[in-house]
């Protein structure tokens, strides 16, 4: 039986910030692995008209997919267009009757910006109802009843809105596969331009390396890591199923509150 990972995010170069180590690391385990985001990128420019920049950006989300082996999942909607309402979730929720994952990684439900957040909770939404006959997707799928594990990133920047820093309940270990992240992340040309003059970041494959190596420290263990707060079973899946780890075991520590 196909094992599944799906990671589901807002925009363009999301997932390699927050999420594609421990991709990578699910398909080296075996894990055949699916790629999307929900918007398009239309708003990550200052100089290409939309129609041109969402080309550009779907090749470069291709590109960074294919070269990790990933199944690539079209865009849906224009940034800034992430809403969660009934439309756009039944596209959803369409793709993860399609996919029917058994681990599911998705935004932190509190994130800076709005987009991420929808995103998350149209991917949650969209996983609860798999199995619901009588919610109607678009298009039409057949239901499917496997359990699915729902696995929340980092917030950008580590922290919450209000600039709390948010700590991982599971840590995996990326630093072997820093260099790949690194070079799925280079594939967003067209981003290195949009933030170094929206955001000021000099670089941002480095802030996506910063960020690792905060969540590295954070876990005490790992030089770069990932961190994932597993959300509630119910509705989901059994309470003490935990797929990601023990599919990464030899990469992984978990945190346990004292």
């Amino acid at each position: 039986m196909t094992k599944r990972a799906f990671a589901v995010a807002a925009h363009p170069d999301d997932i390699e910030f927050l999420m594609a180590g421990t991709l990578i690391l699910l398909k080296k385990a075996g894990y055949e692995i699916h790629y999307m985001t929900i918007a398009n990128g239309s708003c990550g420019t200052l100089v290409h008209s939309p129609d041109e920049i969402i080309r550009i950006r779907q090749k470069e989300s291709q590109a960074a997919a294919e070269f990790i082996g990933a199944i690539y999942h079209q865009s849906l909607v224009n940034d800034l267009e992430i809403f969660y309402e009934k439309k756009l979730l039944a596209k959803v929720g369409a793709i993860m009757r399609e996919v029917a994952p058994e681990i599911l990684l998705v935004h932190s439900p509190t994130d800076y910006m709005e987009d991420h957040q929808n995103a998350a909770r149209l991917a949650v939404t969209a996983a609860f109802c798999r199995g619901m006959s009588n919610f109607p997707t678009d298009p039409r799928r057949k239901i499917v009843e496997q359990d699915i594990t729902v696995y929340h990133s980092q917030p950008n920047d580590n922290r919450d809105p209000l600039g709390q820093l948010i700590y991982p309940q599971m840590y995996i270990d990326i630093s072997s596969v820093i260099k790949e992240k690194k070079e799925m992340l280079a594939f967003h040309r067209s981003q290195k331009e949009w933030l170094d003059k929206t955001q000021g970041m000099d670089s941002f494959i480095l802030e996506m390396e910063r960020m690792g190596r905060e969540v590295g420290e954070m876990s005490g263990c790992f030089e770069f890591a990932e961190g994932w707060r597993k959300r509630t079973h119910a509705g989901f899946c059994a309470e003490a199923a935990n797929p990601l780890f023990l599919a990464l075991k030899d990469y992984s520590f978990i945190h346990h509150k004292n």
